[in-house]
C-alpha cells in the first residue's frame, strides 16, 4: 500500500475516533484539524476527504455548512478488516476487543482482508458478538490467483485459496486467449447485487499449475513481491550518477589503504558489509564495519525511495532473488566488490586484547575491498591456522595463499569474535544452532539433492560484528538526551503459556526446564545446547523459537530479548532492507547535529516493514516447502523415519529426518483407533487402546502424495519406531 492511502487510512480513523469522543459536539474542519495537530497540505487533504466519507456513510452529518455531529445510533457500527474462513463466514477483527462473527449470508459480498463497516447484531447464544457487514471500505487486494476453467461462452477462475470461498466469473469478452487450467492473475471487476460470483478480468497467465516458474511467480504475487521493477523506476536509477568522486571522498573518512575484506555465500552477488583491520601501538586494534552507502544514491521522495519502502526487504526464495533495489545499485553500485572504490557508512571501533571498545566512530566513508571471500574460504583457514585456501573451496577453483595481513586480521577476529559471543551468552543470550535446509539444483533448477547447512565460525565472526555495529549504533542514539526519534529493532519477552507446554514437552523427552523469570534464558540454552545433535534438537528449537515474540521494528525501544540487549537496531543490510536505509539517514541527521521531528511517519514506516518483513520470511518458507514437496515427487510409497513435529485435531505432521521434509498424516489415515486430539499433551490418544502420537515421538511413515499446487505432502504411518 502507498503512503498516501495509509495516511489518508490513518486520519480517517483519527478523525473518527474524535467523533467517538465528542459524541454530541458539533464540529469543523479546523477543529478536528487542530485536535488532530494537522498543519501540512497533504494530510489536510486526507482530512477534508475523510469527512466526506464518513457524511456519506451516515457515520456523521452534516447539520450545517462546515459542522459535523456523530449520528446518535452508529455506536452499533464498527470497522476492521473481515477474515474469512473456507465455509465462507467470517470473523470482523476487533483489535480491543472480542472478534465479531459474520455468518456467510451477512458478508455482503466481501472478501477476505477487506476493510469493512459491521453493523452489531445480537449476541450469539454463546455470548459472542455478531454483525453484519454493511459496506465494503476498502478492497484488500483486487488481483487473484486461481485456475482459468473455460467454457464456451464463458469461464471461471477457481479459487483454491482456503479464505476464497467464492470463484471468478469471466465473460466470454474476458477470456481472449488465455488456456483452459492456466494458473492466472485474476483482476476484482465488480460484484453485482444479483450475481452469485464476483466479474473478473484476467490480467496475465503464469503458466501451468504446479511448474517451478509458475509457483515461485505466485508465491511473489500472493505476497506482494513484485519480480519487476516498472520501467520508470529502472529508467531513474540508470539516470544516477554511480562514479566516485573526488570530491565526495574529501567528505568521507578514507580507508582504502587499510586491510578491508568481505565474507558472503558462494552464490551472493550483493556484498553490503566489509570489515577492515589495523594494528595501533600499544597492543590496539581498529576494527571497521562498513556498509554500502545505499542512502547516498536512494534520495528521500524520489520514486526509487518510494519503490524501495513500498517493497522494504529483498526476498530470497530457492531458485532466485526479489531485490530491494534495480540490480545496478544492488549487485552493482552499492555492492562492496573487491577492488573498486566504494561510498559506505561505516562503524569503526578501537579495542584492547579483551575487545574492550575504548574509542568508536560512526560516519560517511570510502573503502577499497583487497578480497572477497566466501565463508567456505575463511573456515578453511580458520581450522587449517594457515594462509593457504585449498582449490576444494576456493572460488576460483584454484589453490591460492592470502596476505600476512589478511591471515593476521582473519584470525585475531575469530579471536575478538568468539569473545563477543561468550559474553552475550552469559548476559543471557539465546542460542539457536539451526541448520538451514538448501537444495542442489539441476541445470533447470530442479532439485537433485537436499543438504543442511550450519552456522560455523566463519559465520560467527561476520555475526558478532555486524551485531555490535547495530547494537553501538541503537546505544550512540538511544543514550542521548533529549531523547531523539530513532528505528529500533526489538524482541519481546517470550509468551508465558507456549513456555508452559515448552516445558511439558521436554519433560516428556527426559529433559528439564526451569521457568523462574531470571533463570529462563539460561534453563533455555541449557535445554538448547542438551539436544543440540538428538534427533528431538529441531523439534525443540522450533517450539522454543514459537515461544518467542517477533522481532519487529518501532521507534518504541523496549529492548531485544533474545539477543540480551537493551538497544538494537538494524544498520548492517541497506542494500537488502529498508529499515536499515532509515537508519542511515537518522544517524546522519543526528551525526550533523540536526533534528528530526516525524515520529509518527518514522513508526508508520516502521510497522509497514515490520509486515513486508513477515511476508517474505512465509514467502520463502513457502517457496522451500514447494522444493521439498518437489524433491518427494518419485518417492511415492517410499519409507522414511521421521519424528513428529506438530499435533493437532485432524492430524499429525511428521518432518523426515534425513531431509526435513514435512507432510501431515491425515487422523482418518490413523488406523486401529478412534483418536481425539488431548490439547494438554498435545497429542492424539486413542480412546479404546490409549496409543498416543505426541510432539517428538520418533515414527514410520510412508509418502502418498506429494501436491505441487498445495504445496502439501501427504503420508500414511508405517510401524512406530521402538
Amino acid at each position: 500500500m502507498s503512503k498516501k492511502k495509509k495516511t489518508d487510512r490513518n486520519i480517517r480513523d483519527s478523525v473518527l475516533k474524535v467523533f467517538k469522543e465528542n459524541p454530541n459536539k458539533f464540529l469543523n474542519y479546523k477543529q478536528i484539524a487542530a485536535k488532530l495537530n494537522v498543519k501540512d497540505t497533504q494530510r489536510r487533504n486526507s482530512l477534508i476527504k475523510a469527512l466526506g466519507q464518513l457524511n456519506a456513510q451516515k457515520i456523521i452529518n452534516q447539520k450545517e455548512p462546515g459542522k459535523y455531529v456523530m449520528v446518535a445510533d452508529k455506536k452499533e457500527y464498527v470497522e476492521g478488516i473481515i477474515e474469512m474462513t473456507s465455509s465462507g463466514n467470517a470473523y470482523l477483527l476487533v483489535s480491543d476487543d472480542d472478534d465479531i462473527f459474520i455468518a456467510r449470508r451477512n458478508t455482503n459480498r466481501s472478501l477476505d482482508g477487506d476493510r469493512v463497516l459491521v453493523y452489531q447484531l445480537r449476541q450469539r447464544n454463546s455470548g459472542k458478538r455478531e454483525g453484519e457487514v454493511v459496506e465494503v471500505l476498502e478492497r484488500s487486494s483486487h488481483d487473484y490467483i486461481g485456475i482459468l476453467e473455460r467454457k464456451k461462452d464463458f469461464g471461471f477462475v477457481n479459487m483454491r485459496a482456503s479464505r476464497m470461498f467464492t470463484d471468478f466469473f469471466i465473460e466470454q469478452d474476458e477470456l481472449k486467449d488465455f488456456e483452459d487450467g492456466d494458473k492466472v492473475i485474476v483482476h476484482f471487476k465488480d460484484w453485482p447485487k444479483r450475481a452469485s460470483s464476483p466479474f473478473g478480468k484476467i490480467v496475465k497467465s503464469l503458466g501451468k499449475p504446479g511448474e517451478l516458474n509458475t509457483e515461485m511467480h505466485a508465491i511473489m504475487f500472493d505476497y506482494g513481491f513484485p519480480e519487476a521493477f516498472p520501467l520508470e523506476v529502472e529508467e531513474f536509477a540508470q539516470q544516477l550518477d554511480l562514479s566516485i568522486d573526488p570530491k565526495e571522498i574529501l567528505k568521507r573518512r578514507d580507508f582504502r589503504n587499510v586491510t578491508t575484506f568481505t565474507i558472503d555465500p558462494i552464490t551472493a552477488k550483493d556484498f553490503d558489509d566489509a570489515l577492515s583491520f589495523k594494528s595501533l601501538p600499544n597492543g590496539k586494534t581498529e576494527i571497521g564495519i562498513h556498509i554500502a552507502d545505499v542512502s547516498h544514491y536512494v534520495q528521500p521522495n524520489s520514486i526509487l525511495d518510494q519503490e524501495a519502502y513500498d517493497r522494504a526487504t529483498s526476498v530470497y526464495l530457492v531458485d532466485r532473488v526479489v531485490p530491494m533495489l534495480p540490480e545496478i545499485l544492488s549487485n552493482g553500485a552499492c555492492s562492496l566488490r573487491p577492488q573498486e572504490e566504494k561510498y559506505t557508512f561505516s562503524a569503526v571501533f578501537t579495542v584492547n586484547d579483551n575487545m574492550e571498545i575504548e574509542k568508536e566512530w560512526f560516519g560517511k566513508s570510502v573503502i577499497l575491498s583487497d578480497h572477497r571471500f566466501s565463508y567456505e574460504e575463511v573456515q578453511f583457514v580458520l581450522d587449517s591456522g594457515d594462509r593457504i585456501v585449498s582449490e576444494e573451496v576456493s572460488l576460483t577453483d584454484k589453490e591460492y595463499s592470502i596476505t600476512e595481513d589478511i591471515f593476521t586480521a582473519l584470525c585475531k577476529l575469530d579471536y575478538f569474535a568468539k569473545i563477543l559471543r561468550k559474553k552475550r551468552m552469559s548476559n543471557g543470550a539465546l542460542s539457536f544452532d539451526r541448520v538451514e535446509v538448501k537444495f542442489n539444483l539441476d541445470h533447470e533448477n530442479n532439485p537433485e539433492s537436499i543438504f543442511f547447512k550450519s552456522s560455523k565460525d566463519a559465520h560467527k565472526l561476520v555475526e558478532e560484528f555486524m551485531l555490535l555495529a547495530n547494537r553501538r549504533v541503537a546505544e550512540f542514539v538511544g543514550k542521548q538526551k533529549p531523547t531523539k526519534p530513532f528505528v529500533y529493532r526489538i524482541h519481546d519477552l517470550p509468551d508465558e503459556d507456549k513456555l508452559g507446554n515448552l516445558k511439558t514437552i521436554a519433560n516428556n523427552l527426559g529433559y528439564q526446564l526451569n521457568l523462574d523469570t531470571k533463570q529462563v534464558n539460561t534453563s533455555l540454552n541449557k535445554l538448547l545446547q542438551e539436544t543440540h545433535g538428538q534427533k528431538e534438537q529441531e523439534l525443540i528449537d522450533t517450539l522454543t523459537i514459537r515461544c518467542m515474540s517477533k522481532a519487529v521494528y518501532t521507534v518504541d525501544n523496549i529492548g531485544h530479548y533474545g539477543l540480551a540487549f537493551d538497544h538494537y537496531t538494524h544498520f548492517t543490510s541497506p542494500i537488502r532492507r529498508y529499515p536499515d536505509v532509515m537508519v542511515h539517514r537518522l544517524l546522519e541527521f543526528y551525526l550533523k547535529g540536526e533534528e528530526y521531528r516525524n515520529a509518527v511517519a518514522l513508526e508508520e514506516a516502521c510497522t509497514h516493514a515490520s509486515n513486508r518483513e513477515q511476508l517474505a520470511t512465509k514467502a520463502e518458507r513457502d517457496s522451500i516447502k514447494y522444493m521439498q514437496v518437489k524433491f518427494m515427487e518419485d518417492k511415492l510409497g517410499q519409507h522414511f523415519e521421521g519424528v513428529i513435529s506438530g499435533v493437532t485435531d485432524r492430524g499429525i505432521y511428521v518432518e523426515i529426518i534425513e531431509n526435513k521434509c514435512e507432510g501431515m498424516v491425515k487422523i482418518s489415515e490413523i488406523k486401529g483407533d478412534y483418536f481425539v486430539y488431548d490439547e494438554k499433551t498435545h497429542s492424539l490418544v486413542g480412546e479404546r487402546t490409549k496409543t498416543a502420537y505426541q510432539l517428538g515421538d520418533p515414527v514410520w511413515v510412508i509418502v502418498k502424495k506429494a501436491d505441487l499446487m498445495k504445496r502439501q505432502l501427504d503420508f500414511i504411518l508405517g510401524d512406530q519406531i521402538e
